[in-house]
């Protein structure tokens, strides 16, 4: 009655975790920014609407936010033109539309295990096989060359990497993702780089692989999770000219434009006053602290480098869903780590996208409950 290709993965796991929120519960499972979106944003938006850009944009998106992309990116070593660059209905379509772009049936790609949810799935949307590349607390959850090295078939197309990450927080170094594009180079695949997280960094400067190989990367980005604009769904992705054209293919049959309004927000955000990033990740940072202060005791946890997740380990023997299971009855919202993929079993995710009070609270259910088995 329905296409095979969607009976090879079910509804998100945060999604289900969502549905089980009762009134009064804390939710410490979502993935986006508990801050509006700046001001100055917001008023661009009204400007536009004011102004009637209520119609159809070109397919890649208005020229200047194009233009906007490109400078914002350079800050990061990475030059690109407007041919380079699409702008995407949030970085979930920039993501689907970088697989259906690349993937044939049969075309391996390797992913980070734990990971993003949609990964796979995205995977066996475009008839890809997913294969998984364990990250590891030893490793602080970073994903190893080695690691991928081991994964690499004749019939590998594409490697996922996600940095800063989600679940997980953990931040990539610059000779890690050197290796990865050597990996690309030397066995003809791409490297799909999904860099949502870009400045929710709390150490060093993110590195783009695109500015080590732009003509082996697929950069996917958007303004949601920067400038608390989830709900704008304004994305957007780099690549080399000839994977755009392609990608645009899709995008003008699923799509045709993303959001007019939204461009018009995006390109405020990317070219106006920053203080409202900078301030975001300093609060972060400290509710970062918070957290592992929480942790101590009850849970094994590395400390994540960016993101606003922590992936820890309790003591119980529990599995993740029975122990998120139990919380959500309890009054606290997490995610259980084998919505992230298989090696994620064991560990559950924590979003401290959220007040310290509501933090502080959340834990001591949290502490009461883990304590209690």
């Amino acid at each position: 009655m329905w296409a095979e290709r969607t009976s090879h993965f079910s509804l998100s796991g945060i999604r289900e975790m969502f549905a089980l929120t009762k009134p009064g519960a804390i939710n410490l499972g979502l993935g986006q920014p508990d801050f509006d979106t700046p001001t100055h944003i917001k008023e661009a938006a009204k400007e536009a609407l004011d102004k009637g850009y209520t119609g159809y944009t070109p397919n890649k998106g208005f020229p200047e936010l194009i233009d906007a992309i490109a400078s914002y990116y350079e800050q990061y070593g990475v030059q690109a033109g407007q041919e380079q660059i699409i702008c995407t209905s949030g970085g979930s379509e920039a993501l689907h539309l970088a697989f259906e772009a690349l993937i044939n049936p049969g075309d391996e790609v390797i992913l980070p295990d734990p990971g993003f949810v949609a990964y796979a799935p995205l995977t066996h949307v475009a008839g890809g096989v997913p294969v998984s590349a364990r990250v590891s607390a030893d490793d602080d959850f970073r994903l190893q060359p080695d690691t991928v090295a081991d994964r690499i078939t004749d019939k590998t197309k594409a490697l996922v990497i996600n940095s800063p990450a989600n679940p997980t927080g953990a931040v990539q170094r610059h000779n890690e993702m050197r290796e990865f594009v050597e990996l690309a180079d030397d066995h003809d695949f791409y490297i799909i780089s999904d860099e949502v997280y870009d400045k929710m960094l709390y150490r060093g400067k993110h590195v783009s692989p695109a500015s080590i190989d732009p003509d082996r990367v697929i950069v996917v980005n958007s303004v949601s999770k920067t400038y608390a604009m989830t709900g704008w769904r304004l994305g957007y992705a780099i690549a080399p000219a000839a994977i755009v054209e392609e990608m645009l293919k899709v995008h003008q049959y699923i799509q045709a434009c993303a959001p007019s309004i939204s461009q018009k927000a995006a390109y405020a955000a990317l070219t106006g006053p920053q203080e409202s990033v900078r301030s975001m990740v300093d609060e972060f940072f400290a509710r970062r602290s918070g957290v592992m202060h929480h942790l101590k005791g009850i849970a094994d946890c590395v400390t994540p480098e960016g993101a606003f997740y922590v992936f820890p380990r309790f003591a119980t023997s529990d599995t993740s869903f029975d122990l998120t299971m139990r919380l959500a009855q309890a009054g606290v919202i997490v995610v259980p780590g084998s919505a992230f993929g298989r090696f994620g079993e064991g560990h559950v995710r924590i979003s401290y996208a959220a007040s310290q009070q509501s933090i502080d609270l959340a834990f001591q259910i949290i502490r009461e409950q883990v304590s209690a088995r």
